[in-house]
C-alpha cells in the first residue's frame, strides 16, 4: 500500500540513522525546529555553513521559509541571507539531494561572545507556506527544470535583447 506524502522532512542519504528530523516543539508551534548535526562554534563577525542533512518535500505551490530562532537572535545569531527559502523542486536536486544548508553568522562585535551550539541543539526553524502566482503565470508555463542546488536558478533571460537593455540601464544609476 502506497502512502501519499504531502509535505515533510527526510534524511539525506547516508544520514538516516544519525539525523534529527525537524519537529514542532509544542502543539501550537507553527515552525519546525532544525537541529545542529555537530558541535558548532561561531566567533564574532564570522559565518559558518552547516549542512543539516535534512531535505524537505512539499507540494509544487508551497515553499519552506527558514529563520533563526528568537533565542539565537538574542545571542546575535543571524542567517547570512536573513531568510532561507527552499523551493519544492530543491528536493532531491542532483547537486546535493536537497540538503538544507544554513549559513549562520555571529553579528557580535570583535571581542564579543562566541555563539556555541551542541550537537542536537535547536539552531533554526522552518515554516511551510503556500505561495500565490501573479496574473498570467501558472506552474504549467515553466518548462525550465532545476539542475542543481543552491544558486542554480540564478538569472534567466530568454531574450538577449532584454539582457542588453537590462545591462544598459544597470550601468546608468547606482544607489549607495
Amino acid at each position: 500500500m502506497s502512502v501519499c506524502k504531502f509535505r515533510g522532512f527526510e534524511a539525506v542519504t547516508g544520514y538516516e540513522d544519525t539525523v534529527q528530523l525537524p519537529i514542532r516543539s509544542t502543539k501550537h508551534s507553527g515552525a519546525y525546529d532544525f537541529y545542529s548535526p555537530l558541535p558548532v562554534r561561531i566567533p564574532p563577525r564570522q559565518t559558518v555553513t552547516i549542512h543539516t542533512n535534512v531535505k524537505a518535500y512539499m507540494q509544487p505551490n508551497e515553499l519552506l521559509l527558514l529563520f533563526t530562532r528568537s533565542s539565537g537572535g538574542k545571542k546575535g545569531l543571524q542567517l547570512k541571507n536573513t531568510t532561507g527559502l527552499i523551493d519544492s523542486d530543491y528536493y532531491n536536486n542532483p547537486d546535493n539531494e536537497g540538503n538544507i544548508i544554513l549559513m549562520l553568522r555571529n553579528t557580535n562585535e570583535i571581542g564579543g561572545e562566541d555563539i556555541i551550539f551542541s550537537q542536537g541543539e535547536k539552531i533554526a526553524q522552518g515554516v511551510f507556506v503556500n505561495f500565490l502566482l501573479a496574473d498570467g503565470d501558472s506552474l504549467e508555463n515553466h518548462t525550465v527544470k532545476r539542475t542543481g542546488g543552491i544558486g542554480s536558478t540564478g538569472i534567466f533571460m530568454k531574450d538577449t535583447r532584454l539582457q542588453e537593455e537590462t545591462n544598459k540601464h544597470s550601468k546608468k544609476k547606482w544607489i549607495f
